[in-house]
């Protein structure tokens, strides 16, 4: 069974006139929100072998917070995933059609959007999950998909399983 994982970074400082976007870094309920997502999706077993992971800052900070709960995933830093859309994300997916279980760990609108086609295309196991990402994908979110193809990355073949957001795992306040 081949698993696709699409997380957002995590919470940003907030982006005014003059900030670089790109050096934008992550807030300290951010770094809590990363370190809990990270050691939640190892503890329901979604363990990536490969993490594409952008190069802005928010998506390097939040692949170290994850990277504790993932020792032997494979990072690849992705110029091209920066702020790309659902297109550009199918393409660098499809560029690791080998690998078993691949996150995607990058931005929106362009992962949300990917997420929205992929339930329209394959559908879902959980129709919760479902209703909640196709409202939106917060800072921090995560969405797995399962194929049970083992051939080329398609879209049809890649059905919701579950998504799970900071909110979910950490304790309130």
């Amino acid at each position: 069974m081949k698993r696709l994982i699409l997380m957002r970074h995590a919470k940003t400082e907030p982006w005014a006139e003059g900030v670089d976007d790109h050096a934008r870094a992550l807030t300290p309920s951010g770094h809590k929100a990363a370190a809990a997502m990270g050691a939640t999706l190892a503890d329901e077993g979604w363990v990536p072998e490969k993490v594409l992971v952008s190069t802005a800052r928010r998506t390097r900070e939040t692949w170290a917070h994850l990277s504790l709960a993932f020792p032997d995933a494979k990072p690849m830093i992705e110029d091209d995933l920066y702020l790309a859309g659902e297109r550009g994300i199918s393409d660098l997916i499809s560029d690791n059609d080998g690998v078993e279980t691949l996150m995607v760990l990058g931005h929106n609108p362009g992962l949300h959007d990917l997420g929205l086609t992929q339930i329209r295309e394959a559908g879902s196991k959980d129709h919760q999950a479902a209703m909640r990402l196709a409202a939106k994908l917060p800072t921090g979110a995560a969405a797995l998909f399962e194929a049970d193809e083992h051939g080329a990355y398609l879209p049809i073949h890649f059905k919701l399983v579950n998504f799970i957001r900071p909110k979910d795992v950490l304790p309130e306040g």
